[in-house]
């Protein structure tokens, strides 16, 4: 029997033939890592652009918004758990080709969409469906927006990174402690940050959870490494909301949100509070 490590990030998860990866997205099949739900959309709406969040890419316009099932991070406070912790028949899903699904974002041109944008759940676990789409987008004049954790490496994804013409990334604290507890890896997102900044517009947001990520020195130094590729990227600070495994968790406070977005922009010029 064939196992293949998958490629696409830190947890490189041996797969057997048929075995599906920690991610729940990826499956090993003819000594491969290959996705499970290929085209498996469970969310497709158009959603304003602001959404996402990004504030400086043609602010104002709507993007059609799709998701499927899957990451390959374990955030107990998940808004999109029911989905982004699912496996293949855990949820409805409906299958969509990239040709139709982009005919879809053209039809709705008329209703000020820009493109599509892959969200919801953890979209990079498919980068084959992302690159399929945009390169059927980018004649049509499309735009194509990816909503990723930015846990992925670069050995597996980089190519990627240039057909994206846009990128929200969480970057979710400043610690390694943080980032192990949510099942991730600090260097392997800042790794991409940088990389997507090289070809791609970025914005990046902070979920900020009290008693967590939300120290003035935790980001300061937040706020200073993003500074140091670019002090123009746009940094979404939003507040946590009690959801998933942490329900009995307090909402962020609103002052305290407000006191870290002028913490950072001590150092970034484009700090701006969500969910106030």
């Amino acid at each position: 029997m064939k196992t293949v490590i998958c490629p696409l990030c830190p947890h490189h998860c041996r797969l057997g033939e048929g075995k599906i990866g920690l991610c729940r997205a990826r499956i090993g099949r003819d000594g491969k890592s290959q996705p499970l739900g290929f085209g498996q959309l469970t969310s497709i709406s158009l959603d304003p652009i602001e959404k996402k969040p990004l504030a400086h890419f043609h602010p104002g316009s709507n993007i059609l918004s799709v998701g499927s099932f899957g990451c390959n991070m374990s955030c107990y406070f998940c808004q999109n758990e029911e989905i982004a912790q699912a496996c293949q028949g855990d949820v409805p899903t409906r299958s969509v080709s990239p040709h139709a699904l982009c005919a879809q974002a053209q039809a709705l041109q008329n209703q000020g969409n820009i493109g599509i944008a892959f969200t919801y759940n953890e979209p990079m676990l498919n980068p084959e469906y992302i690159g399929d789409c945009a390169a059927i987008l980018k004649p049509l004049g499309l735009y194509t927006v990816v909503v990723t954790n930015g846990c992925f490496c670069l050995d597996a994804v980089g190519d990627l990174l240039p057909q994206v013409d846009a990128f929200n990334i969480d970057l979710k604290g400043f610690t390694d402690a943080w980032y192990r507890r949510l099942g991730g890896d600090l260097d392997t997102v800042k790794q991409f940050i940088k990389a997507a900044h090289k070809v791609s517009h970025v914005e990046l947001t902070t979920l900020v959870v009290p008693g967590e990520n939300d120290s003035e020195e935790e980001i300061d130094a937040l706020a200073a490494w993003v500074a140091s590729i670019d002090p123009d990227i746009v940094l979404h600070m939003s507040r946590f909301f009690p959801r998933a495994k942490a329900r009995d968790k307090e909402a962020t406070n609103k002052e305290l949100l407000l006191r870290l977005c002028d913490v950072a922009r001590r150092h970034l010029k484009h700090v701006m509070p969500g969910n106030i």
